[in-house]
């Protein structure tokens, strides 16, 4: 930036690169609409009144707003490439995200990450990143790789790394685990943010966490917990995603005095999301639908964030800010109209400007990610059946799940413990990093389907192969067709696959535009419920979530049966 040239421009010297004309003027500081000209200079906002430039562009009867940023995201659970993720989100106004790529971190480690941050070179939204601090997420993990903390140490050189994302691990955090706190201690050391992720943590637990360093938490999941979060120092990120939909319980920090401490987010989001709803702008249009003030909720997702990552110059309309701008038509639909980036329009009217997709580069461990034998169905046999059986009970709308205990009946009761009257299907989870062998067998209750088997490759977070089904026949077939794949989404009925998504990057993202990785989820949603899933949920991501051991309160993966409040497994299949 040219010092002399923007002083110029905002004294009124110089004719600005760029003026905005006309429209009213959010300011997150004040928390008013003025009507002021934007003049842009060398990409930053040089100042806000009466301005004349060399382009002018009259947005009479808009408002302006800063660009949107997502605090938390895992561009890996887009299922989308970089690229392809862009061009459904920045129409939106989303001009930066905070990404985690934990995901393809845990299968192909510090290659994945080089990886992820090649396919984000050359687009014109700001993606920084947050290191993922536990790869894997928890001890009981089967990940494809292990991260420490000198492999990670290299990155925060790096001007687009930010922080350490999301520490999973609080009861390593509490306990003093060494090599969870070296990472801590060198995020530190740089001066980087570190991340929160710690449903129900309190107390005592919670002081130590955040006495640690950690900073924010993106898993709450009733206001009194965000409430005490907030008390302890940590800032408060709301959740909506695909999966996850904290908004509605959340709602009472979204108004002051929480709202100066807390973010949106996302985490997870699918392509259909994007599409149909939107990205940011859906958050905000729904909590405004709510209650919450049009200006709130747009700090939330601009000052906000800003402040909490550190970036100065970012999240306002301002003097000196950088000129990331979305145009809106209203504080009531939240329609991007226009957006811009670094003084630059990028997207307008829904459609984005520049063609940023590029060839897919080279990685082994990356596009050639699965390791594992081929599935029988007498493998996934139990010699006899237990007189009490555990289940993981799902639950509506939510991540968390239940211990349940089931007394096997006659009536109802298929072979090996599958009880479509009850709703009990088996579940299996297969290692395919290492060709270990290992399968981890186990029941779930809620997922619905009376017939078929579902599987994905997207199984968080260490991203092993899980399948849900009423029989061990098409279980097999649904592993086996997802293992032929090299990673993706399977639906078998009767042996047969009849709808799947290649997902051959990392076995988590699809190199196809977004708009037809949608038609396939929608076609395999469709199949999902011929098969009887439940209506309420996300059928793939809902049991993408089964194998994650950090989330309370039972959870399924290579070894067995997990009590993550116990960390410790408690029925073991190998």
């Amino acid at each position: 930036m040219n010092l002399k040239r923007i002083i110029d421009v905002a004294m009124g010297r110089e004719k600005a690169d760029l003026v905005l004309k006309g429209a009213s003027v959010l300011n997150v500081f004040t928390e008013q609409l003025e009507h002021k000209d934007v003049a842009i200079c060398d990409g930053y906002i040089a100042g806000l009144g009466r301005y004349d430039g060399k382009e002018e562009v009259d947005l009479s009867g808009k408002i302006i707003v800063p660009g949107f940023m997502d605090a938390h995201m895992h561009l890996e659970s887009t299922l989308l490439t970089p690229a392809e993720f862009e061009r459904g989100s920045l129409p939106c106004g989303t001009t930066a995200i905070m990404a985690d790529p934990h995901e393809i971190a845990n299968v192909a480690g510090t290659e994945g990450i080089d990886y992820m941050m090649k396919l984000c070179k050359g687009l014109d939204m700001h993606i920084y990143f947050n290191l993922p601090s536990c790869v894997p997420a928890a001890p009981l993990e089967e990940s494809g790789e292990t991260l420490e903390a000198e492999d990670l140490k290299p990155y925060y050189q790096k001007e687009n790394v930010l922080g350490l994302a999301e520490v999973m691990n609080s009861f390593g955090v509490c306990e003093g685990d060494s090599g969870l706190l070296n990472k801590i201690a060198d995020a530190k050391a740089h001066g980087k943010i570190i991340d929160g992720h710690a449903p129900f943590l309190g107390g005592k637990d919670l002081c130590a966490y955040t006495a640690a360093g950690v900073r924010s938490d993106h898993e709450c999941t009733d206001a009194q917990e965000a409430i005490d979060k907030l008390a302890r120092g940590q800032w408060i990120m709301v959740r909506e995603g695909t999966a996850a939909k904290n908004l509605n319980a959340l709602l009472p920090i979204c108004k002051p005095p929480y709202c100066y401490r807390a973010m949106l987010c996302t985490d997870d989001r699918h392509p259909g999301g994007l599409l149909e709803e939107g990205h940011l702008d859906a958050i905000i249009r729904k909590a405004v639908d709510k209650g919450v003030s049009p200006v709130h909720a747009i700090q939330m997702c601009t000052y906000n964030t800003a402040t909490y990552f550190g970036l100065k110059d970012y999240g306002a309309v301002a003097p000196r800010y950088h000129a990331d701008l979305v145009v809106l038509s209203d504080f009531i639909d939240f329609n991007a109209e226009q957006v811009y980036i670094d003084g630059k329009r990028v997207a307008e009217n829904g459609r984005i400007l520049n063609d940023n997709v590029k060839p897919l580069p080279d990685s082994e461990k990356v596009l050639h990610s699965f390791h594992m034998p081929k599935v029988t169905p007498d493998q996934l046999r139990f010699k006899e059946i237990k007189e009490r059986q555990r289940v993981i009970g799902l639950k509506r709308r939510e991540l968390l799940t239940d211990e349940i205990i089931i007394q096997p009946t006659d009536e109802g009761l298929l072979k090996n413990g599958i009880d479509l009257k009850r709703d009990i299907l088996k579940a299996a989870v297969f290692e395919r990093h290492h060709d270990t062998g290992h399968i981890g067998i186990g029941f779930i209750q809620g997922y619905g389907i009376k017939r078929g088997a579902i599987a994905t490759s997207v199984a968080h977070d260490s991203h092993n192969l899980i399948v849900a089904g009423c029989s061990e026949e098409d279980i097999a077939a649904a592993a086996n067709a997802v293992r032929e794949m090299g990673g993706g989404l399977v639906i078998v009925e009767d042996g047969k696959v009849v709808e799947s998504l290649p997902l051959p990057i990392a076995g988590l993202m699809s190199p196809l535009p977004i708009e037809e990785v949608n038609r396939r989820l929608n076609r395999l949603k469709e199949a999902a419920k011929r098969l009887g899933a439940s209506e309420d949920i996300d059928p793939f991501m809902t049991l993408a979530f089964v194998s994650l051991p950090v989330i309370p309160v039972m959870r399924l993966n290579g070894k067995g049966l997990i009590n993550v409040n116990r960390q410790e497994i408690v029925e073991a299949t190998f």
